[in-house]
């Protein structure tokens, strides 16, 4: 087994956010495999996460971003479960990073759910109709992965982040949350563009 040093914890908490304990243990785990401990703590994470989607959020922030001398602006409500955690650069800095975000990349809606059944039936339509002479059985799933990219589009936390675009906002979020070890969430946002209805 690789020797666990000094040097690969600080990497693989500089790349991941996590603590030096679930670094090191990563690591020991992965036998000194930076990309497999990166992956370990992942799947932790994404564990962490589910645990605490269901807790409540009465905390947190409305973070703003200006843009363009001031012709694009955004206000973001970012709960989180203790004014312990909205008081941390850590989460501060998540705000202001999905703020910016929404300033650039201009979602509709924050999650998948929040589209409107009658968007979703029209927008399924149009694809039936661009894939119509496909064969039968695979024009549903056509139908689906044109969706999802349609959900990417207008859906904040399905969107790839502007400043990663290997990661999606949700998937931002959720590293948050892992690291940070409270549930967080994204109930409203809205975004102003000068002269635009």
């Amino acid at each position: 087994m690789a020797e666990i040093t000094a040097t690969m914890v600080k990497q693989l908490r500089d790349a991941t956010g996590a603590g030096m304990m679930e670094c090191k243990g990563a690591l020991t785990e992965a036998q000194g495999n930076l990309d497999g401990a990166t992956t370990i703590l992942r799947k932790r994470g994404l564990a962490t996460a589910t645990k605490k989607a269901g807790r409540t959020t009465n905390e947190g922030t409305i973070g703003h971003y200006i843009h363009m001398g001031g012709k694009i602006g955004v206000l973001v409500e970012v709960n989180c479960e203790s004014d312990f955690v909205a008081r941390t650069e850590d989460f501060q800095t998540l705000v202001r990073e999905i703020a910016m975000h929404i300033a650039a990349a201009s979602p509709q809606y924050v999650r998948r759910e929040e589209v409107p059944a009658d968007i979703l039936e029209r927008e399924r339509s149009i694809y039936r109709d661009q894939v119509k002479d496909k064969p039968a059985q695979v024009i549903d799933k056509i139908v689906e992965g044109k969706l999802n990219s349609f959900f990417e589009q207008v859906c904040l936390l399905d969107q790839p982040s502007v400043r990663d675009p290997k990661v999606t906002v949700g998937q931002l979020v959720t590293q948050a949350i892992a690291r940070m070890g409270e549930n967080i969430a994204i109930p409203r946002f809205v975004r102003f563009k000068l002269g635009e209805a």
